[in-house]
């Protein structure tokens, strides 16, 4: 049971095609004592603040174009958070050398993503106001994972930390003026909130994600209770854009159910 639930989990997020290692000397972008280190290892809280992410990212009108015209979301969902997994993780424990090619890697594939927004307007994923608005979300998405299961009472400066080590990432990929404390990151998101936007396109790109098959029908329960907790992780706004109608009587057993996860699948993955 303990292998097939790690294997499944593996195969997942794509952890067997990369590789880690390090030479001696070289703690990669961010090293072991990084505030970054620690939020990006636990599994769990990565995966809700993954789910999270992603449902924000889309209520931009170009991040969700770029989904829309330039991916395969109905048939390879799995893939690309599979490749979003093996981004993070070669960028956050990898090598210096291989953390620049991964994001070198990214860069050029932005290159060829690029289109006419239903209004007319161009958009192009290597815009910096673009990569800006992917970087936020997800480091917001993170940070939130990570208070709720993980550390509830990390302090206002560790998260400053997380918040200006992350923007490292976002500036090699070709993001400018990025927040570099919590408060930044929060005004930064608050002020991005008039341009956002639900239309029937957004509807079914997120029913697409948050109905997703699971791979298997041992890790079903799994990936059920994943979803819901990264619904659940949604701020307000987002998720009433997204009409999710989210009960206060059951967020009590769903984020119970998250840490049991959490547990199972450390026990899966030692």
């Amino acid at each position: 049971m303990r292998q097939a639930i790690g294997g499944r989990v593996r195969d997942l997020v794509g952890s067997g095609e990369i590789d880690l290692t390090r030479p001696p000397g070289d703690d990669g972008l961010f090293g072991p004592g990084s505030v970054t280190w620690a939020v990006h290892g636990d599994f769990t809280s990565m995966m809700i603040g993954g789910v999270a992410s992603l449902l924000v990212q889309m209520l931009h009108p170009a991040a969700l174009a770029g989904v829309w015209d330039h991916s395969d979301y109905r048939h390879d969902t799995l893939g690309r958070l599979r490749r979003t997994a093996q981004f993070i993780s070669v960028t956050t424990y990898g090598a210096t050398a291989a953390a620049e090619t991964m994001i070198a890697r990214v860069r050029r594939i932005h290159d060829r993503v690029a289109g006419t927004l239903p209004d007319g307007r161009p958009y192009a994923a290597n815009d910096p106001e673009l990569l800006l608005w992917v970087h936020a979300v997800e480091v917001d998405s993170f940070l939130r994972a990570c208070r709720r299961y993980r550390e509830p009472d990390m302090p206002v400066a560790r998260q400053d930390a997380y918040v200006r080590e992350m923007a490292v990432i976002a500036e090699r990929l070709g993001a400018r003026d990025v927040p570099t404390s919590r408060a930044a990151l929060t005004a930064y998101l608050d002020a991005m909130r008039p341009a956002l936007r639900v239309d029937h396109r957004t509807r079914q790109v997120a029913r697409h994600l948050v109905q997703q098959p699971s791979p298997s029908r041992l890790n079903a329960p799994i990936n059920h209770v994943m979803m819901q907790a990264g619904i659940d992780l949604l701020p307000d706004w987002a998720a009433g854009l997204h009409g999710f109608v989210r009960p206060e009587i059951g967020k009590p057993v769903l984020r119970l159910g998250a840490l049991g996860v959490g547990r199972l699948m450390q026990w899966a993955l030692h």
